[in-house]
């Protein structure tokens, strides 16, 4: 077997490269898949637990939690916490609502399996029998068809862009509305305090000076106040800032 029978998994760890836990999964899935080992298994467990776990650190707060509350949440419970991150039960429709529960079973089915028969979980039975290709290969489509879900869903939901890992790509349509109408301006009359001027819709601004200053120790003037960090100066000085807005 090889990665082309998960593709959305393969897709799902290309857009969390930043992921390590979620990379290092995924390569040793791939060598148990080339491998024809029953531990790959348990990485397409692991991978989709990973998953949920990624979403809902990309919408979990202080305010609004969503982690699991167990002291060991299970798959099941990594799973609920994803779905509810991103309103997919939100949905009045029965059907969907019963195509959302079909992912919870696809999830119980493959933890029972893994539990079972997955080589590098749990110790067992040292003259169990190697599954067939076909057991290994429905465990890895249940653990694909996960992670679509999850995936499509999290690439169409509004994050916030304070608190994301996206990209800056991501919130592209964002960014260009913000500068069609927030503009810039900088005043340096005075070098100890220069101004920003935020240009904000309707004529409005928004001022920002940031004042510097140096300790006791420091030289009076501009140009040895700047010079006074120097990389090969033995004797490091600091410099001290404040906003005021």
């Amino acid at each position: 077997m090889t990665l082309d029978w998960c593709p959305s998994i393969r897709e799902a760890c290309g857009h969390w490269r930043d992921a390590p836990m979620l990379q290092q999964t995924f390569e040793a899935m791939e060598r148990n898949l080339e491998q024809n080992n029953d531990a790959c298994i348990d990485c397409a467990k692991t991978v989709v637990e990973v998953v949920c776990r990624v979403v809902v650190e990309s919408f979990h707060t202080q305010q609004a939690p969503l982690k699991p509350t167990q002291d060991t949440p299970t798959l099941s419970d990594w799973l609920t916490a994803a779905i509810r991150a991103l309103k997919l039960g939100d949905v009045r429709d029965d059907r969907f609502k019963k195509l959302v529960s079909s992912h919870h079973k696809l999830a119980d089915a493959l933890n029972d399996l893994r539990n079972k028969a997955g080589p590098a979980s749990h110790g067992k039975d040292p003259y169990l029998a190697r599954l067939a290709e076909h057991h290994r290969r429905s465990a890895v489509l249940a653990a694909d068809a996960i992670v679509a879900f999850l995936h499509q869903a999290y690439l169409e939901a509004l994050l916030d862009p304070i608190s994301s890992r996206e990209p800056w790509e991501r919130f592209a349509e964002d960014n260009a509305l913000i500068d069609a109408h927030v503009g810039l301006a900088v005043e340096t009359e005075d070098s100890y305090s220069p101004t920003l001027r935020f240009l904000l819709p309707g004529g409005d601004e928004l001022p920002i000076t940031i004042e510097v200053w140096a300790s006791p120790s420091f030289p009076d003037t501009f140009n040895d106040m700047m010079c006074s960090g120097d990389i090969n100066d033995e004797d490091k000085k600091e410099l001290h800032g404040r906003v005021q807005t």
